[in-house]
């Protein structure tokens, strides 16, 4: 069943969806009106081009044009969804309006009102975007809005960085052919020749590493200059040559610069974690002032730093990063903090380009309010690392040639080579792992269609369970970072009322295919089969306890009463997630971790101390109490619980005597699921099919060891009446061991008729 779902997902995703184009304008322009985005426009035209815009007209006279950000630019937000926004553009490049029309940001939904957030986007509009192409003034930022910090940076650059790719397309009608880029004579690789191991020093000295140093005193000067009158009368306090930070970063994908930071192995490990043409940087920093900072969580971002390049920008998140303890080279200082972020392959870096690391600082001016400034450490791959290679023009074409719809892009920039959907891409970038985990999912099906003939095999089976939990929690945890939790079930309950889209859950696979396989086995077996062979979190506590009573360390069994008034305990936990969720996703994320997958799984203990003792708390608790987390306090274990009540097929067999009175599978379950009066609870069962070995054991189960006497019995007595011919006595040994006489069987002779 597993397998075939999977299959039948994976075989539509790869043959049965057609591509979306990328440009949606079409999509969303009835959902404005001319003039709110262009005032005075009262139609607009046909669209024109590819990112395409549409021109805005007051009758006959263009006044402007409008288009959609994400069109341009990228705007992934918290959710890890496009913020789309039409935008309006008057011909001189000043924007002259704006208008969000869709987003999934759960801060905004449920929490932040959208009238805030737009009071701060919209003091864009008016801005002559021309200067900031030509680099006279800087790019214009927005204010914070308390809360939601990253929606509102996350939809300032998209709306700048748009115009400014557009303006530079030389489509709006002022910069014709003198923007447009001419075609390039040669392109720009990272050269493989070049690895060698460096000194800090010599790093440095070619900006390999790139620094930026500010102290206090550079710190207030520029909150001085922002003219926020709050954010001056907060001055950093101390010596004002104090340093606030000292930041460093370097590409380490780049085999010299890498193999220096990273040491040897540290750079064969990364390399083989990275895609064709992925890149990864090294961020580094020491002073007052964290370039992590301590608000990200689950999911989230880390929104004090943000790569840019060109009109391109993206914030790190999470499951992007490594915490690194220090750096190999020669003489590299001792950091507090180090980071290694792997820059997600839909950003299309280039490191052959120039880039920017920018610094957001931020300054509390009261309850709720902050002021910011930020700061910029740009950096350009030394030409020693690059490899050019001439590239062959083509012939020019005639003018008279053109066509009339290419006449309409000239300049623009060229097309994409593809139109189809980044999920997509995704799917295909990953079809080693895909193939694993479908494998996976088929193996356990065949172990669960099979199980009466495994669990007659204890020894065998095991084995097979213990390697299948081993698997599950090295590969597809600690490797893929495929473990489900909680706050997928918040999200998509959570997406459900604010607009479902598939895309969102399509964009991991692997996350994907498990959540498909827990519905079908919600099905036929309950929660068990997530919970007691496909969660590597659950997987961990059970190995664990395998150890523990290896050698020797008491296990405890709840006393009955009490294991019965503490399952619903995880029901409550869930119950307060979920309703919490519907009053603020972003705060339940963060309660959510009651779980402590992100802390063993997810970053295997490379987090704060507080997250590490928590989870090695649990961790102990089920060296003594199998499965402690997952029997008392798994929220998760209580969502599937819930709609794992529907299952179609009852597959664990039971004898009448189980219960009245046989309590042997009750005693040996291992998370007593199983009531005194026999019948098993499948809410808490975890279908590790130890019952099942137990209903075929004729030497333990009491029901199999009468049947199996039984047959004994009628063997001997069979076996002996053969050899002794039906006469003399006999002796046989019983199960006991007790030899036991038989009495001779005389022959009788009926009487004379």
């Amino acid at each position: 069943m597993f397998l075939g779902f999977a299959l039948a997902i994976v075989g539509w995703i790869g043959f049965g969806c057609p591509a979306h184009a990328a440009g949606r304008l079409s999509d969303y322009l009835s959902k404005a009106q001319p003039g709110e985005l262009v005032p005075g426009a009262n139609r607009l035209g046909a669209m024109q081009g590819d990112p395409a815009i549409a021109p805005a007209y007051k009758d006959d006279l263009l006044l402007g044009f409008v288009y959609l950000n994400s069109d341009f630019a990228n705007a992934i937000g918290y959710s890890g969804k496009p913020i789309q926004l039409l935008i309006g553009i008057n011909p001189r490049g000043v924007l002259t309006g704006l208008k969000l029309v869709e987003h999934k940001e759960p801060i905004v939904l449920v929490g932040i009102p959208e009238k805030r957030i737009l009071e701060a986007v919209n003091k864009l509009i008016g801005t002559d975007m021309e200067p900031v192409v030509r680099g006279a003034v800087p790019a214009p930022q927005v204010d914070i809005v308390s809360g939601a910090t990253v929606t509102v940076l996350v939809m300032g650059d998209s709306i700048v960085r748009s115009a400014t790719k557009l303006i530079k397309s030389g489509r709006l009608g002022t910069q014709g052919n003198a923007q447009a880029g001419t075609a390039p004579q040669s392109t720009k690789t990272i050269d493989p020749g070049k690895s060698e191991t460096r000194d800090w020093q010599g790093l440095l000295g070619d900006g390999s590493v790139r620094r930026l140093t500010m102290t206090l005193a550079d710190v207030n000067q520029a909150f001085e200059k922002s003219g926020n009158a709050g954010a001056v009368a907060h001055p950093e306090e101390g010596d004002p040559g104090n340093i606030f930070i000292d930041l460093y970063v370097a590409d380490v994908a780049v085999p010299t610069i890498g193999r220096s930071l990273l040491g040897k192995d540290g750079y064969e490990r990364l390399t083989a974690r990275l895609k064709p043409g992925q890149q990864a940087l090294v961020v580094a920093g020491t002073g007052r002032y964290s370039f992590k900072g301590a608000a990200y969580v689950r999911g989230g971002i880390f929104d004090r730093i943000e790569l840019i390049q060109e009109t391109n920008s993206t914030r790190f998140r999470d499951r992007d990063h490594t915490r690194l303890g220090s750096l190999e080279a020669e003489g590299a200082p001792d950091l507090p903090e180090i980071a290694l972020f792997v820059v997600p392959a839909e950003f299309n870096f280039d490191p052959t380009e120039p880039w920017t690391l920018q610094l957001l600082v931020q300054r509390v001016v009261g309850t709720r309010d902050k002021a910011w400034v930020t700061f910029e450490l740009g950096y350009a791959l030394p030409d020693a690392y690059v490899k050019r290679e001439p590239v062959a023009q083509p012939p020019a074409a005639s003018p008279a040639k053109i066509p009339e719809a290419t006449a309409n892009r000239r300049g623009a920039a060229p097309p994409p080579a593809e139109d189809e959907p980044l999920w997509m891409k995704i799917w295909r970038g990953n079809i080693v792992k895909i193939g694993v985990t479908v494998f996976a999912l088929g193996a356990l099906t065949l172990i669960f269609f099979f199980q009466n003939q495994l669990v007659r095999r204890p020894n065998v089976y095991t084995w097979v369970r213990r390697a299948y939990l081993a698997f599950i929690l090295v590969w597809l945890g600690w490797y893929a970072n495929a473990q489900l939790s909680v706050v997928n079930v918040l999200t998509f309950a959570n997406s459900l009322l604010t607009g479902f889209s598939w895309e969102y859950f399509l964009s991991a696979p692997l996350i994907f295919l498990l959540w498909c396989s827990v519905a079908a086995g919600l099905l036929f077996w309950g929660r068990g089969p997530f919970c007691g062979w496909l969660c590597p979190f659950g997987a961990l506590q059970e190995l664990i306890n395998n150890v523990a009573q290896a050698l020797k360390i008491p296990q405890y069994r709840l006393p009955w009463g009490l294991h019965e008034r503490l399952w619903p305990l995880k029901y409550i936990i869930f119950l307060a997630l979920f309703g919490m969720s519907l009053y603020s996703t972003a705060f339940a994320e963060q309660l959510a971790e009651v779980e402590p997958f992100k802390t063993a799984i997810i970053l295997k203990f490379a987090r704060e101390w507080p997250f590490v003792i928590y989870a090695l708390t649990l961790l102990s608790a089920g060296l003594f109490v199998e499965r402690f987390f997952c029997r008392y306090m798994c929220p998760l274990g209580a969502a599937l619980a819930i709609p794992g009540r529907i299952r179609m097929f009852e597959w664990l067999r039971r004898w009448p005597e189980c219960g009245s009175p046989c309590q042997r599978c009750a005693n040996d379950c291992p998370v007593q699921a199983i009531h005194p009066e026999g019948h098993i609870n499948v809410n808490e069962c975890i279908y590790c099919m130890h019952c099942q070995e137990l209903y075929f054991d004729d030497h333990r189960c009491p029901h199999m060891i009468q049947v199996r006497l039984k047959r004994e019995k009628r063997e001997a007595l069979s076996s002996q009446s053969m050899r002794s011919g039906g006469k003399g006595p006999s002796t046989i040994i019983t199960a006991g061991g007790k030899p036991v006489e038989l009495p001779r069987v005389e022959a009788i002779t009926p009487p004379p008729t």
